[in-house]
């Protein structure tokens, strides 16, 4: 059954996720809504504006000259009108359509903001298509290519972007001033742009000495103040609007509102972080991609407050250091992090090229920060960000506020708050096991009903693969397929999720998993790592799942078993979800699995449950599956390995990853 966001039962089953002060806020916010529609704020006068938050001397020279490279190619390509947005590309990016969906063809309407019906793609296209250009990621690529090449030929592209988006988007028109995270996100671009575009003879023109900027800047400001993310939905949605707050109020501090917006900013910002991030130091919503740009804004948060000199909430910096340990911890040998939950490819802060790796920049950026340990990985590429961001934060040793904090002395392998085990073993397989909360917040909008399983990989090869995210709007069955039970290598019993879906960013009841053991000690290249967690989504049934992986066979053991039944038999589905990488040859209940990793051809068996009837399924639609999302808006056919059959309690489904020397 799908479900979509916005019908009347919908509407229902979302407010039954909400407590009674998110309630009143949420009445709140529609009164202020239609108040604003015929008495809307007027932006004060502002005279002797300068901006000041500018980048100490030299910086620009410490850019890599490869990442520079990279950075000026990727400017080119926009200069000549030509991006790619989730899988669609544009070459009209010369003189672009604000409004303009190419995926669909569509043109969102105008109109009082809080009248444009976003997610009805039908009346406004994919929203996604339409809201990413309006980040302005690509601004903030010109305007650093002008840094560093001092070619104005991008300095003038952005302006030309800039006032042709100011003109067609006045404060509270249309479909750019209906989310609080494309106004913050938005905001921090425009303070680096203005930071990038310093040199640039027409900066100030452009920002300080234009009333269109400055009321455009103050009413992006005073919308965020009003309409905060509220209780189930203050997730990376709230960090983004306080990220974006407080940096603009820190570089563009010339509003009589500047001072308190800075100052409740943080405070939310310091509060939000806390929240959002287990003790472990991984984000709360276990969505990984999440984490990446929780940590790439709260960066770029501390960054304008140390350079407009601003005092920090020492937590604040405590959880950055924190989430960063615990990226450093979770990376595979690739720099590879867990496909763990949605991913809608969304970034804090670009400035960098094709090709650049994004885990590489924010580990390469923590040590700079905060200093890398001993365990981390090793950082091979380079970047345009960290050199700009470091020169920026005071270190973390020399900030002042920040507390002494104890630091893993050897890399953590189970992160028990957030239920994240990670087994490694020779020849670089790394294999994730989730036994973690279901998702974040009551409506846990960006879970998977993943309970239970295993990514492993080989080399950074995606072996048994998560399969990823594909879509949020628009695609009803799509979204449901790669959010589902059998979209996940796991069992599925009954033909159900373990969690109920209540709508795209809805869960409306959610399955409790619990780890029972998780023996990481002996990762000698001859020892076992063993793993064991149980959940709940099937009751009474209860699925539990033991995994250990024997370093000296190269061997991955899985078993499953379903307890406490009270009806003989169960229907069972246990699916395996191959790389787009891997080619599979089944016979009967073994698969011999094979791939080239930089040349050089690699190999697997798959000894499958015998019990079960076996079947690959590759890119099939009627229903979906066999299906890979490499990022949002891709998907690519792959191979599933789908057992079928019944669960009885009596013995379990035993399977065996052998990986061949």
């Amino acid at each position: 059954m799908t479900v979509s966001s916005g019908s009347p039962g919908w509407y229902l089953r979302r407010l039954s996720r909400m407590g009674p002060r998110e309630v009143g806020g949420r009445v709140g916010d529609a009164v202020r809504r239609r108040r604003w529609r015929t008495a809307r704020p007027n932006c004060p006068s502002v005279t002797g504006a300068r901006f000041t938050a500018v980048l100490p001397a030299g910086t620009i020279a410490a850019v890599p000259p490869d990442a520079a490279k990279r950075l000026v190619a990727e400017a080119d390509r926009l200069m000549d009108g030509h991006a790619e947005y989730f899988g669609v590309d544009r070459d009209d990016l010369a003189d672009p359509d604000w409004f303009y969906d190419p995926k669909t063809g569509r043109r969102a309407p105008v109109g009082y903001a809080f009248d444009v019906p976003y997610r009805d793609e039908d009346a406004v296209g994919d929203i996604k298509q339409i809201w990413e250009l309006s980040r302005h990621h690509h601004l903030t690529v010109l305007a650093a290519a002008y840094a560093i090449t001092g070619d104005e030929r991008y300095a003038e592209r952005v302006a030309e972007h800039l006032r042709s988006w100011w003109a067609a988007n006045a404060p509270l028109s249309g479909v750019h001033w209906t989310s609080g995270i494309e106004l913050g996100i938005r905001l921090l671009s425009w303070v680096w742009i203005r930071r990038l575009l310093d040199g640039w003879p027409g900066a100030a023109d452009l920002f300080e000495g234009n009333p269109v900027a400055l009321q455009q800047i103050w009413h992006h400001q005073r919308w965020l103040a009003a309409f905060p993310s509220r209780g189930s939905s203050a997730n990376n949605h709230v960090i983004a609007e306080a990220a974006g707050q407080s940096a603009a109020a820190c570089a563009f501090g010339w509003f009589p509102s500047s001072a308190r917006w800075r100052a409740d900013a943080l405070r939310s910002l310091e509060r939000q972080l806390r929240s959002n991030t287990f003790g472990s130091g991984l984000n709360r919503e276990l969505a990984t991609e999440y984490h990446g740009l929780v940590l790439e804004l709260g960066l770029a948060a501390v960054a304008e407050a140390d350079a407009s000199d601003v005092p920090v909430p020492a937590s604040i910096r405590l959880v950055l250091l924190r989430m960063t340990d615990a990226l450093a911890a979770v990376v595979d040998n690739r720099l590879r992090p867990p496909r763990q939950g949605d991913a809608d490819d969304g970034h804090g802060l670009v400035v960098d090229g094709a090709g650049t790796d994004r885990w590489g920049s924010l580990l390469a950026t923590g040590d700079a920060v905060f200093g890398r340990l001993a365990w981390w990985p090793t950082v091979t590429g380079t970047d345009v960000r960290t050199p700009l961001l470091a020169a920026l934060i005071r270190p973390y040793s020399k900030s002042g506020t920040a507390p002494a904090v104890s630091r893993p002395a050897s890399r953590p392998a189970h992160f028990a708050d957030a239920g994240m085990t990670i087994l490694r073993g020779p020849e670089k397989i790394w294999c994730r096991c989730d036994g973690g909360p279901h998702g974040f917040l009551s409506i846990a909008a960006h879970a998977h009903a993943d309970a239970l399983s295993v990514e492993v990989r080989h080399d950074g090869v995606d072996v048994l693969s998560d399969p990823g995210t594909y879509c949020y709007h628009g695609q009803p069955e799509w979204r449901q397929y790669f959010r589902s039970t059998l979209g996940h290598n796991t069992l599925r019993l009954d033909g159900a999720d373990q969690s109920v879906s209540g709508g795209p960013f809805l869960w409306t009841r959610h399955a409790r998993s619990r780890v029972l053991v998780a023996d990481t000690s002996d990762a000698s290249d001859q020892g076992t790592v063993r793993w064991c967690a149980e959940h709940d989504g099937y009751r009474p049934s209860v699925h539990r799942r033991r995994v250990e992986l024997t370093a000296a066979s190269q061997e991955l053991r899985v078993v499953d078993e379903v307890r406490g039944q009270h009806s003989p038999r169960r229907a069972a589905h246990l699916a395996f979800h191959l790389g787009p990488a891997i080619a599979a040859d089944l016979v009967g209940n073994r698969a011999v699995l094979t791939w080239t990793r930089d040349g050089e051809d690699r190999s697997a068996t798959l000894d499958l449950p015998a019990q079960l009837s076996w079947r690959a399924h590759r890119g099939e639609s009627d229903p979906s599956l066999g299906w890979y999302s490499a990022g949002f808006g891709r998907k690519e056919p792959t191979t599933t390995l789908v057992g079928t059959g019944f669960a009885d309690g009596t013995q379990g489904f035993t399977t065996v990853l052998r990986f061949r020397g």
